[in-house]
């Protein structure tokens, strides 16, 4: 029987400390809305335009020295994958990704910059679990999954720590209310971890929030058959995990679906307003607040998680001022 560590808020806070040690916490930027200031934790401003490099950073570092020369394996659409190159790149590993075909080129060309080796899958027909599992088998690498995992939930939670000292110094209290972008939800479990005090809600993609319906549900549900095509590439997860489901319901989270052109009005609303480039991911928090599904509120964080944007896909947002 294999035994399962479970994530800890300890375990976050060990991770912000690792983080501190190599980089500055990123940038944390208030605007107001509907009569409340907002404080938007912006990793779209990390090394690799994401939060990724935090669950990665920590995972990696806790694996034995003599093992690292074995290299690892994930399996990412673009930003765990540079994550977990920049990760390895850092501590002289070897990287090895298994990346849908289909990749936004952007995070693509990221990946390979940072020295990883890619392998190509089909989304539609093949599964990227099995793949990476197989190839970390035959090399001896350690499989690091994109947010199946204690160390990745921690290493990513590690934001709201970094968060919670920027709002203190700003005058803005503890958090008490956080909206979360959400894939397969390591982001939101460490958050939640993080926070053990704040009222947080989860957003997704509308046809591709598994983890909203799984939390009202009370058990994991599978995205349906045949899902809407979305521009959050990030956040297509087909099912989340028992881990950070488990950390999520026992929380009594909350989950929100945007459509994809609130998503496109929050990423023109942080290009105006924050001067900011995220990406449609990275947005659908923002996207849920100023679309009304969540109310803003004293105390509240809202996490751009990415900003790593096909560019020609976002000059079309841009222009389109619907």
């Amino acid at each position: 029987m294999t035994i399962v560590r479970q994530p800890t808020r300890a375990g976050v806070r060990d991770a912000a400390a690792k983080l501190a040690e190599i980089l500055p916490p990123s940038p944390l930027l208030v605007a107001e809305i509907r009569g409340f200031p907002v404080a938007f934790k912006a990793e779209c401003l990390q090394p690799i335009g994401a939060f990724k490099l935090r669950g990665a950073w920590h995972r990696l570092t806790a694996i034995a020295p003599e093992e690292r020369p074995r290299g690892v394996v994930a399996f990412s659409s673009g930003n765990h994958a540079q994550g977990v190159a920049w990760a390895a790149r850092r501590l002289g590993m070897p990287a090895t990704i298994v990346m849908p075909a289909d990749a936004p080129r952007s995070k693509r060309e990221g990946t390979l910059a940072l020295g990883a080796e890619i392998v190509d899958y089909d989304r539609a027909t093949e599964s990227r679990e099995s793949i990476a599992a197989r190839l970390a088998e035959a090399r001896g690498a350690v499989l690091v999954p994109s947010f199946d995992d204690p160390w990745i939930i921690e290493g990513q939670g590690s934001a709201a720590i970094e968060a919670a000292a920027q709002m203190g110094a700003l005058g803005l209290g503890v958090p008490a209310k956080a909206v979360i972008p959400c894939g397969g939800g390591g982001l939101a479990a460490g958050i939640t971890l993080a926070l053990p005090e704040a009222r947080v809600t989860v957003a997704e993609p509308e046809g591709w929030d598994d983890m909203r319906r799984s939390l009202e549900a009370g058990w994991i549900e599978e995205v349906g058959a045949n899902p809407p095509p979305t521009a959050c590439d990030a956040l297509q997860t087909i099912r989340v995990s028992p881990l950070t489901f488990d950390v999520l319901s026992r929380r009594g989270v909350a989950g929100v679906a945007v459509s994809e052109e609130e998503t496109r009005a929050a990423q023109r609303w942080a290009a105006e307003r924050l001067r900011l480039v995220v990406e449609p991911g990275g947005a659908v928090a923002l996207a849920a607040l100023l679309a009304g599904k969540v109310e803003p509120d004293a105390g509240m964080l809202v996490i751009l998680s990415g900003g790593n944007v096909d560019r020609a896909a976002y000059a079309r947002v841009l222009a389109d001022a619907a």
